[in-house]
């Protein structure tokens, strides 16, 4: 019998654990934070959860996710091949493991994402 539960989880409702980023991920020492929950809900192969950045901006090196923004705006620079995706609400987007990233956020941006579980 699996373990595993089927459910539906309101994302623009969810309650987040908010942390500041670490220097290394900050643009010119701005203090941002983002929050996070990883949803109870999952499969042998995928977790989900949501997660949100604060306005302003930051640095990151992806995961392997697919996302959805659910509120917020903003833009994702893919900074080695200097290509611009803009996230509005809706939008869903892919991201290739290792890609390195700007996140420019000009309003709190909240996404589900859905990740294959790390082993």
């Amino acid at each position: 019998m699996s373990t595993f539960i089927n459910a539906v989880f309101d994302g623009s409702a969810a309650s987040l654990e908010w942390d500041a980023l670490p220097a290394e991920k900050l643009v010119e020492s701005q203090a941002v934070s983002t929050g996070y929950v990883k949803l109870p809900a999952q499969t042998s192969k995928l977790s989900a959860g949501v997660w949100e950045h604060a306005a302003g901006s930051s640095f990151d090196e992806e995961v392997e996710e697919v996302f959805v923004i659910i509120s917020g705006r903003g833009k994702v620079t893919l900074l080695e091949t200097g290509e611009v995706l803009d996230l509005a609400p809706g939008v869903i987007g892919v991201l290739q493991p290792g890609t390195k990233t700007r996140w420019d956020i000009v309003e709190n941006l909240r996404k589900a994402w859905i990740v294959p579980n790390m082993k």
